[in-house]
């Protein structure tokens, strides 16, 4: 019997969650005055929930995937994954959970996908220090809440990108 993940989904990462994803979509709201109480609860459930849960668990995976690598390999394996991870679709559906608290259902089109498409290539490089950094320099039991604070500051460059990538 071949043994599986442990899926880990801890308190501390639904508090980090929920506060964290939700601070920078609020800033990112207030800087594009499209505050909505309901996009707040909405971010903040996100980020307790399918984020909490996903992402810390993708990270221990990746730890599971690279074990047997070293040097610049497994560095530079680690920092790729992550990458690949937060890839347009993820950006898209972000955008779309956005578009869903906000109640504008009639602005979720094939657009999302080219303002994500564009964002990521944008942020490639951004992405890759920072995941670099949280892969490889931040213990795991910790990569979460750094990861959070970086994608908080992302929730507001996602936000700023459909205005900037938007036709």
């Amino acid at each position: 019997m071949s043994k599986g993940i442990t899926l880990h989904y801890t308190k501390a990462n639904i508090l980090r969650g929920a506060i964290i994803y939700s601070s920078g979509d609020l800033i990112a709201s207030i800087l594009l005055g499209e505050f909505s109480i309901y996009r707040l609860i909405g971010m903040i459930v996100l980020g307790a929930t399918l984020y909490a849960l996903e992402i810390p668990n993708y990270f221990a995976w990746i730890e599971v995937k690279t074990k047997d690598i070293s040097g610049i390999k497994k560095t530079l394996t680690k920092t790729g994954l992550a990458i690949l991870y937060f890839n347009p679709l993820w950006i898209a559906r972000h955008l779309l959970f956005i578009k869903l608290f906000s109640g504008n259902f009639n602005q979720i089109d094939l657009n999302l996908l080219k303002i994500a498409w564009f964002s990521f290539l944008v942020n490639i490089p951004i992405s890759f220090v920072a995941n670099y950094l949280i892969q490889n320099k931040v213990i795991l039991n910790w990569r979460f809440l750094a990861s959070a604070i970086f994608s908080a500051l992302m929730a507001i460059y996602y936000a700023l990108s459909e205005v900037i990538f938007s036709s």
